[in-house]
Order: C-alpha cells, then sequence, then structure tokens
C-alpha cells in the first residue's frame, strides 16, 4: 500500500513541479519581488533600501555581493536573539557549520524556509519513483545518516547540524523504516557511530542507504569486515537505492558498485545548510535539475570575474552551457547577495541543469592556472577509463619551490587497485588535464611547469588525515585541490605516502 500511494503522490509533485519547470524567468522573478517585499522593515531591509527596489538591477546597485564574513554584523546580532535583522521574526533553527576562515558559521533557517528542505529530498525520491516506477524500496530499512539531533539552545534560538535539524523532521509514514535507532544517531564520536550503524543494520533488509560517499564506503567496507561477506549484495540483497550529496558521485561510483558488488541506481543531490539546491531529477542523466521554485533567487558569476572588483551578476535568464560561475544565494532564510562558496556549470537551460564544478575557495592556481575541481574530476576519470584502476579519494596542490627542477601538481591519490603501469597512467593524466585546462597546457609548454607528479598513499590515508584535524565522518570532506600545501605537508608528515611518479 504504501509504494502504491507513493507512486500517485510521485505523479502529483512531478506535474506540479512541471508547471516552474516551464516558466523558470517568471518563476525567479515572482521569488525575487516577494523575498525584498517580505524583508524591507528588517534591519537589513532598511540599511540596503529594499523599498526602492523595482528590479533586479536595482537590487544589484544596492546588495552586494558578501560572505559570511561581509555578512557577519548581522549574523551576530541574530545569534545574539535580536529580532527582525536579515528576515521577519528570529530563525527557527541556527545550523552550525564549520567555515575555513570564519571558524563556525550559524545560518538562520526560518519557518518559510524549512520546509523547502524537507520536502525538496522528498520530492527527490518522488521524480525517481515517478520515472522508474520502483516504490518498493519503501517497504524495507531506510538509512539516512545524520549529525546528532541533540540541539543547543541559547537566547531563546536552538542551534545544530543542518543534517540533526532535519532529523526532528523525518515524515511518519518513515519513521517505522528509518535506520539508524535515535540513540545511535545521537553519538557525536564517528567511529563508534559507524560501528553502533554498522551492528543495528546488518541483520536488517536495508533497500535504500543514504550519505556522502566517502561515509558510504567507509561504512560498506566496515559492514563486510564484521559480517565476513563478499560484497554488499549478500549481506542485503534487496538494496535497490543509493541518495549521495556534499560532493560529486562520479569518482566514487566504480569503488562504490565494486563493494555492493553491482551497479545500483544512485540519485545526486546539493544540499547546503544555506537552502537546498538542486538534485538528479532522472537516471538516464546525471546533472541536477536546479530548484527555481524553493524559495531563493540564485544569481551567476563567471568564475573569472569573481575577483574583479565589479564582477557581472547574471539572472538565470543570462547564463550559458558549459560556462563555470560562482553561486550567490537570496533566500526565504534571510540570506542578500551571499556568496556560497560553489561553482556550478549549465549543462542545460531546458529545463536548467548544473554540475558542481567546484569552491572558489578550492582551487590551485599558483601560476595562474585556476584548476578546478571538475576539471581534476574529469582528467582522472578519462584517465582511469584508458588505464583501469580504482582510486578511493585525491587531492591535488602545488609544489612551488621543488628541491630541484621546475615547479609541478603533485597529485595524491590513494588507490584501491593500483594501475599496471604507474609511469604511464601518470604521464596519461598530465595529457587529460591539459586538454582540462588550457592555462594549464600553456604552462606545460611553456616549461613554466612540468607534467604533473603522482604520488600514491597509504590505505586509508584520506581517513587517518581527517581524524588528524578532527573532522572525520559527517559532513566533512577533503578538497579535491589546495593552492598550498597545508593538506600535502601533512600526508608527508604523517608517513602517509608511498612513491611518487
Amino acid at each position: 500500500m504504501k509504494a502504491f500511494l507513493a507512486q500517485l503522490f510521485a505523479k502529483y509533485i512531478v506535474n506540479k513541479d512541471q508547471k516552474w519547470i516551464d516558466r523558470p524567468q517568471e518563476t525567479q522573478e515572482k521569488i525575487l519581488m516577494n523575498l525584498i517585499k517580505s524583508a524591507k522593515n528588517t534591519t537589513f531591509g532598511r540599511d540596503h533600501h529594499f523599498d526602492e527596489i523595482k528590479s533586479y538591477d536595482d537590487f544589484k546597485q544596492r546588495v552586494p555581493i558578501r560572505d559570511y564574513e561581509g555578512l557577519k554584523p548581522y549574523f551576530d546580532a541574530m545569534v545574539e536573539g535580536k529580532a527582525d535583522v536579515l528576515w521577519p521574526g528570529q530563525p527557527i533553527y541556527l545550523a552550525k557549520t564549520s567555515g575555513t576562515t570564519s571558524g563556525t558559521k550559524y545560518i538562520p533557517l526560518t519557518k518559510e524556509s524549512i520546509p523547502y528542505h524537507i520536502n525538496s529530498a522528498r520530492n527527490a525520491l518522488l521524480h525517481y519513483i515517478h520515472e522508474t516506477k520502483n516504490a518498493h524500496f519503501l517497504n524495507g530499512k531506510l538509512i539516512f545518516l545524520q549529525g546528532s539531533p541533540i540541539l543547543e539552545e541559547k537566547n531563546g534560538l536552538k542551534f545544530g547540524r543542518l543534517s540533526g535539524i532535519v532529523a526532528h523532521y523525518v515524515p511518519k509514514y518513515l519513521q517505522t523504516n528509518r535506520m539508524p535507532s535515535w540513540e545511535t544517531n545521537c553519538i557525536e564520536e564517528w567511529e563508534t557511530k559507524v560501528d553502533a550503524v554498522v551492528k543495528e543494520t546488518i541483520p536488517e533488509n536495508m533497500t535504500l542507504i543514504s550519505g556522502i560517499p566517502p561515509w558510504l564506503i567507509m561504512y560498506f567496507e566496515r559492514l563486510l569486515e564484521v559480517s565476513g561477506k563478499e560484497n554488499i549484495q549478500s549481506l542485503f540483497p534487496e538494496l535497490q537505492l543509493m541518495v549521495t550529496g556534499g560532493v560529486n558521485y562520479e569518482p566514487y561510483r566504480d569503488k562504490v558498485n565494486q563493494l555492493i558488488g553491482h551497479p545500483i541506481d544512485c540519485i545526486q543531490t546539493y544540499p547546503a545548510s544555506e537552502g537546498f539546491i538542486a538534485y538528479q531529477n532522472t537516471q538516464k542523466e546525471e546533472d541536477l535539475l536546479l530548484l527555481l521554485n524553493n524559495g531563493m533567487f540564485y544569481e551567476f558569476v563567471p568564475v573569472e570575474e569573481f575577483f574583479d572588483d565589479h564582477p557581472t551578476r547574471l539572472s538565470i535568464q543570462d547564463v550559458k552551457v558549459g560556462v563555470d560561475y560562482v553561486l550567490i544565494l537570496n533566500t526565504n532564510a534571510g540570506l542578500w547577495g551571499y556568496n556560497i562558496g560553489d561553482t556550478v556549470r549549465f549543462t542545460s537551460t531546458h529545463p536548467y541543469k548544473i554540475v558542481v564544478s567546484g569552491r572558489i575557495k578550492h582551487f590551485t592556481s599558483a601560476f595562474g592556472e585556476h584548476v578546478i575541481a571538475h576539471e581534476v574530476e574529469q582528467a582522472l576519470q578519462k584517465t582511469l577509463a584508458q588505464y583501469p584502476a580504482s582510486v578511493n579519494e585525491f587531492t591535488v596542490a602545488p609544489q612551488v619551490n621543488p628541491s630541484q627542477g621546475l615547479p609541478y601538481h603533485e597529485w595524491f591519490i590513494e588507490f584501491e587497485t593500483y594501475p599496471n603501469d604507474m609511469k604511464a597512467f601518470s604521464k596519461e593524466l598530465d595529457e587529460q588535464m591539459r586538454l582540462q585546462n588550457v592555462y594549464y597546457n600553456d604552462l606545460i609548454t611553456g616549461n613554466i611547469l612540468r607534467p604533473l607528479v603522482l604520488t600514491s598513499l597509504e590505505k586509508n590515508a584520506f581517513q587517518v588525515y581527517m581524524k588528524s584535524i578532527g573532522k572525520l565522518g559527517g559532513q566533512n570532506k577533503v578538497p579535491r585541490l589546495a593552492n598550498d600545501r597545508s593538506i600535502a605537508d601533512e600526508f608527508y608528515r604523517l608517513n602517509l605516502t608511498n612513491n611518487s611518479q
């Protein structure tokens, strides 16, 4: 009965979504005007003359692009318990996130914004059900590994990780199927939590598993270690669906399928504390449907202009396929001209679909090449297609001052299975990088850089590194790229390297 009702509801939601998909520009313009109208009497609205804004051009003139630090005086006032700061009233929650420059960040969740977080996760599943006609996974056990649902309280406001906050909103019809238990979800120490999840789930009929790819791999490996099974399929024969988010799934796909024992359907999502931005709405394509009716007005700044004094700011109607943009959010949680830090690339404008191409703060450009995550992921994927191997995790850093020879990019790769010819693999990887990034190619041909150096890492090196900095598990992930040697130096300090090619 649950599966049958889900199929009916899925058809309703897909048809409802099609209405805004067919009217993207109108939908976004209406959201912007509603946001401005709602917030015109807030502190931020008065400071930026919202009552004078009649168009997107007016908005751009009055509201600059800022990151968390730029809006910090408003966030601080909000955290102190003041009302009507960024959005009418007070937020109902503050989501705690780890910032690279700001320490702990507090992102507001309002009574207007929280339903979009919940419904978007639900709708991603409903689009899958509508397309595949498969809702049988709802009859088995579903695991949504989340942060601790225990919330702090200060100045009348509740604080917690977004995933822990969302745990309070799991629909009743999923409560009986949902795992792990509330007690296990409350465990803070990650390795202890994974062990508890493994113990609880081994005897169950798991049909859906959700988490970020590095956690999925860690969980699956621990399951096989404890159970002694050959693969996950033999442990969970009814496992039908994965739901992932946080990072691009593609570099992990082969490893996950290998652990499971066969390819499995996967829904990729793009949730953030700031808003639920996109999800994969079809199994036929891996790009993500940009959610234009989710209480957010999106802006896009071409990556190459982002650090200019007056960068171009575009609304949805002016974006182009294949261009990397810094994503800027304006939301019904009170974020204005907010740089979320991510870069996206449009793959389609009918409908508007994206891939997350990287982080504006996570790039390698020690020599002006501005290599982004999408480029290194593509280069590695194409290389693996020619020189079969499997990779658990990787990151890239520049070596500006080598002890001898020209500078280079150093790739740190944790292989699950090594290529037969490491030197040929390294050479092909460099060739693929040169095809992905013309500036990198120019530096190589101009003898400014020498070809990349590949340094293989010990098994579980990334887990050891993340544990050493207190960020193992949860939504924490290693940047694909760095513009310095901080991560690279830690790999050497912890003696996690094998050899260089």
